[in-house]
């Protein structure tokens, strides 16, 4: 059983498809680290290291995204 703001979180991370989210954008959306790193220990999401340019600087970000438990969790009722 999922929590209504665990719930958001995966169905943000569903909209968002294979590229997921950046760890920093779901805080930037209200949703705490610690609930974060719950649904990725509970094997609902996935951090993965990656690199994105700005402003023609390289900078690392974790981005998160669902997995498939995730995906089922957010299809029950």
């Amino acid at each position: 059983m999922i929590s209504t703001e665990q719930r958001r979180a995966l169905e943000m991370l569903a909209d968002a498809e294979s590229r997921g989210s950046t760890i920093e954008m779901l805080i930037e959306d209200g949703f705490p680290a610690e609930m974060v790193a719950d649904l990725v220990r509970n094997g609902l999401a996935s951090m993965q290291g990656d690199t994105v340019k700005v402003g023609g600087r390289a900078i690392e970000v974790i981005r998160v995204q669902i997995t498939d438990a995730g995906q089922r969790a957010i299809e029950e009722p």
